[in-house]
Parts: C-alpha cells; structure tokens; sequence
C-alpha cells in the first residue's frame, strides 16, 4: 500500500520536530543544517543563541558537472574550511526532516573529512 503525500509530510514534520528538539547551536558549536531538494544540497552552520547564520553554502555554487552524492561531499569539506576559517573545530549536526543516508550522510563525511568534529 503506498502512502499519500499528506501522510510522507506528517512523518517529515514529526521527524523534523524530533530531531530540532534535542539540538541548538552556539557560536563555540554551531548547528551545522542540511537542506536537500531535488537538484541540490545546501548547507548553514546556524549559531541559534544569537539567531544568525555563520556560513552558508550550496551545490549550487560548485563549479563543474559531478554527481548529487560527490556534490554533496565536496560541500562538506568545504562547510568545514569555512568553519576552519571562523576558528570553529566542532559542530552539532542537523540532518533536519531527512534520514542520515545518501547525500545527508555524504555533507556529515565530507565535513569530518574536513576536520570537524560532531
């Protein structure tokens, strides 16, 4: 039996919820957020105590032609030279509404790659 669309939403949402609760940024330790859509991935490490964003950044904005996951990856590693250069070293990750695999789970290896520590 397939699920309707309102019913995939409403776990989204739930899930969602669920993980937000349990985390927040700092400036010492920021929220590193994954967005996914359907052609790209973006990435934000958030400070929630001052409600602002450090660094964001997209697959969008990397040059060449290379596939969703290796996209994905090579915006970890750069989430993590950013935050190299704003003297941040450990993050909390958010993988938001999404499950940890696929390109959510390439951001989070690229960005310890990188040297982040979560």
């Amino acid at each position: 039996m397939r699920s309707s669309n309102s019913a995939i939403r409403e776990r989204r949402f739930r899930r969602k919820v669920r993980t937000r609760a349990k985390i927040s940024g700092t400036a010492e330790k920021p929220r590193l957020s994954v967005f996914r859509s359907l052609r790209y991935t973006s990435a934000q490490l958030i400070d929630d105590a001052a409600s602002r964003t450090l660094w964001s950044g997209s697959t969008k904005s990397l040059p060449g032609k290379m596939k969703k996951l290796a996209a994905a990856e090579k915006l970890g590693e750069l989430t993590a030279k950013a935050a190299g250069e704003k003297k941040i070293s450990a993050v909390v990750f958010d993988r938001g509404s999404y499950r940890y695999h696929g390109r959510v789970k390439a951001v989070a290896e690229g960005a310890r790659k990188g040297g982040l520590k979560f």
